[in-house]
């Protein structure tokens, strides 16, 4: 089964190349959200939202499971390429690899090109923080943050779970994160009920966005590091993220690029300040953009690599046992 598993995760990383996800086609993952967002406007209000929170994460994650473990069951029973494909599809629609990268391209070329209105309405699309008050240099730090936060959340984690439990973890993975996406808040309206999203989806990234981060550094290539001077940096400037996980993917690519990500943001006007990260060894640039997204290819390229590597000597010790 675990070959099956290797295959899908090769059609599904090709699909999503080829054509991403078209935003006039159905969708799972907004279904989930639908589904959410049902829980949410009927359950997120009066006492106990925490409890109520816990009950929507598990009824939310065993639908998506069951539904996920039917269509893909039903399709092996009629044939292994039958299976292989509708796994394949659903896992692409878990990774968002080339709409990432279409997002950082749509605010590099406007940025590039000058029209620095209608970069700031393409970075609008991609972070919440105030983006009509930023200039060149914030909207190149924006952009590279989100795609070094979003290769594990986006890409590389789906593709770890997808690996064990093929279509049906992957699904789970994606429910969680749209979950605490969603919910996982910490302030008055979702601190209680989105509780459980926001932990559970530290979990079951934790070991993914590890991964991930020392993925981009071997496979990365930076002018001011050595490999191993990246990677005993790794840790010390991910611990500086607030979030348990995002920063291995940020640390990473400030450390191969050399600038320091991070500092200070706006939210609907309030000040927000968070460490920064990185050893500065040049200004953030508007190439840098481009650079992000080579290093999201490569690792991902890697992180594919080592998934076959894994994969198929597991697969293949099976068989001495």
């Amino acid at each position: 089964m675990l070959i099956y598993h290797l295959c899908s995760i090769t059609l599904a990383l090709l699909i999503d190349k080829m054509i991403g996800d078209p935003p006039s086609w159905p969708h799972p993952v907004r279904w989930v959200g639908s589904f959410i967002d049902w829980f949410d406007r009927r359950l997120n209000k009066g006492k106990r939202r925490k409890v109520k929170g816990i009950m929507m994460l598990i009824v939310v994650m065993l639908s998506v499971f069951l539904v996920t473990c039917l269509v893909v069951w039903g399709a092996y029973q009629w044939h292994a390429v039958a299976g292989i494909a509708a796994e394949s599809v659903l896992i692409a629609t878990t990774i968002a690899q080339n709409d990432l990268k279409k997002a950082a391209l749509n605010v590099y070329r406007p940025l590039h090109a000058g029209n620095i209105e209608v970069a700031r309405q393409q970075v609008s699309m991609i972070v919440s923080r105030d983006t009509h008050i930023l200039h060149e240099s914030g909207m190149t730090r924006a952009t590279v943050e989100t795609i070094a936060e979003n290769v594990s959340d986006g890409v590389t984690a789906p593709l770890f779970w997808a690996l064990f439990g093929g279509a049906p973890l992957a699904m789970v993975y994606r429910t969680v994160n749209t979950c605490d996406s969603m919910v996982g808040y910490t302030h008055d309206r979702y601190r209680d009920f989105g509780w459980a999203s926001a932990r559970f989806d530290d979990m079951v990234n934790w070991i993914p966005s590890r991964i991930t981060g020392v993925c981009m550094i071997v496979a990365g290539t930076s002018f001011f590091l050595t490999t191993r001077q990246a990677l005993c940096e790794l840790k010390r400037e991910a611990a500086k993220h607030p979030s348990p996980n995002s920063g291995w993917g940020e640390a990473a690519v400030a450390l191969l690029l050399g600038v320091q990500l991070g500092g200070t943001n706006y939210y609907q006007g309030i000040k927000s300040e968070r460490a920064v990260m990185g050893l500065p060894q040049i200004p953030l640039q508007m190439r840098h953009i481009e650079d992000a997204i080579s290093i999201m290819e490569r690792s991902v390229g890697f992180f594919f690599i080592l998934t076959w590597i894994g994969g198929g000597c597991y697969a293949i010790a099976g068989t001495w046992l």
